[in-house]
């Protein structure tokens, strides 16, 4: 078997809900969750308390094949739950690293879901290790789930010991945890990954990592978790914590804005649909070009395709049919023709592009192997020119923070030069987005502090002790 994952993949997504009263909760974690698949499609969960226990439902695949209608059936009334969505980009691909991760220990009951990745892992691992932990998965989540047990221990509440966990755990971590009397969202000092909470007409809060989950289960978006803080809901409403908020700048992830979050999502303030406009409308300022028509490769690309287009004059098209019912990761039985599972998956629209000059914008390009197959597509359903457009800079450097961007070995900018790369990839012109433009997409005063450490080399934290992303997870 052939499995070609085309893109750059983030963790995971999470969501959690706390329910002033029991009721049949499970089928509306499992909407919150189908409304974050496109974070994570290796594996999913939900985890249902019912007063007395929490009960755990998991397994590699998809969110609508891991829970049948009987499956949703067996967790019963609940007034709290969790789930995840998950794309590894550490640990193995296998159940067991399927979150959430459910500890059951005399110090205290929880269960975890976590989107990023620790910087500290490897020695935070041995560390607890040498104490006596034994590891049965090779995740992140266990670890943190192992520290907050390690303050429990310690006779403090259950935001306390998550508070004091934080003061431990660097990287990247945004944390819905569920324990027998409250449910707890935390985000890192950082802000890397994105986190928020709404609440429904019945009452109940809901915590996800982007408001387009929070409108699926028809909850309102009240605000997103700030950097740092600690918010717990219970019996008697929400409360935040923040000791550990304000002592570094904020860094949420651009790639959220350029590529990861679906676009009807609200970050920190910002539409997504907006800020890919934008950078679209910065591509066609920067790298204008005589051109018949302007398509989008999709999903990412398409709201920059339209802002360019805007921006410039000239017409918007749909240029391609994107086969969805084929995830982001496509396993073919027997077939070993990577043009031809590019074709399965994405297939260019002939009426739109024969015998036109094409724009052609995309997110971004990483090793440029299937950016070269798609303009092959292009021509062949008979473009005359395309003219590809980035909506991101180049990709020069790994990221430690929950995104498989690759070693620097396998990024074609490392490696090439712009001109090699336009031929390589077969263009007949290549623009990127200048790093100089990323604060301007999430508002005109271009004063948003941002984590663009993949395309600078500017980390905002310590690095891993035992780096090595040489992760051959995908091409582009």
């Amino acid at each position: 078997m052939c499995k070609v994952s085309h893109e750059i993949h983030e963790e995971c997504g999470v969501f959690g809900i706390y329910a002033p009263r029991p009721y049949e909760i499970a089928p509306t974690v499992y909407s919150g969750l189908y409304a974050l698949q496109h974070r994570g499609q290796e594996g999913c969960g939900i985890v249902v308390h019912n007063g007395r226990q929490a009960i755990l439902h998991k397994d590699t695949g998809l969110v609508g094949e891991v829970f049948t209608p009987e499956a949703l059936r067996k967790f019963g009334p609940g007034h709290m739950a969790l789930g995840h969505v998950r794309y590894g980009t550490t640990g193995n691909s296998d159940r067991a690293n399927v979150q959430p991760m459910l500890t059951k220990h005399a110090a205290c009951n929880m269960a975890v879901a976590h989107n990023g990745n620790l910087v500290n892992a490897a020695t935070l691992r041995l560390e607890l290790e040498q104490g006596g932990a034994i590891f049965h998965t090779t995740s992140d989540t266990e670890l943190i789930s192992y520290e907050i047990t390690r303050q429990c221990l310690a006779g403090v509440s259950y935001e306390e010991a998550v508070s004091r966990a934080m003061d431990v755990l660097e990287g990247a971590y945004s944390l819905v945890l569920l324990f027998d009397e409250c449910l707890v969202a935390a985000r890192d000092k950082h802000g890397f990954r994105p986190l928020c909470y709404g609440l429904t007409e019945q009452g109940e809060y809901v915590v996800a990592s982007e408001s387009c989950a929070l409108d699926a289960v028809n909850a309102t978006l009240i605000r997103d978790v700030r950097p740092g803080e600690i918010v717990v809901f219970d019996q008697n409403g929400v409360r935040s914590l923040s000791a550990h908020c304000g002592g570094v700048k904020p860094a949420p992830c651009i790639f959220e804005y350029i590529y990861f979050a679906r676009p009807d999502s609200v970050i920190d303030g910002c539409a997504v649909h907006r800020a890919r406009l934008q950078a679209g409308r910065f591509l066609a300022k920067e790298h204008p070009v005589e051109a018949d028509i302007v398509i989008g490769v999709p999903d990412s690309g398409i709201d920059a395709a339209i802002g360019y287009a805007a921006e410039s004059g000239i017409p918007y098209g749909i240029g391609f049919i994107k086969n969805k019912y084929i995830g982001r990761t496509f396993i073919a039985p027997g077939q070993s023709s990577r043009e031809q599972l590019v074709r399965i998956k994405l297939n260019p629209i002939a009426e739109t592009v024969r015998g036109k000059r094409v724009v052609m914008i995309d997110d971004s390009i990483v090793r440029g192997t299937t950016s070269a197959r798609i303009i092959r597509l292009l021509r062949e359903a008979g473009a005359v020119e395309i003219h590809v457009r980035v909506s991101a800079p180049p990709f020069l450097h790994p990221c430690y923070y929950g995104t498989d961007v690759d070693s620097k070995s396998h990024l074609v900018a490392n490696n090439h030069s712009l001109r090699e790369i336009c031929e390589l990839i077969g263009a007949d012109s290549l623009g990127y987005l200048p790093i100089g433009y990323l604060p301007y997409l999430l508002g005109e005063a271009g004063d948003a502090t941002l984590c663009d450490a993949c395309f600078t080399g500017d980390y905002r934290t310590a690095l891993p002790a035992d780096r090595n992303l040489d992760r051959d997870k995908f091409e582009r």
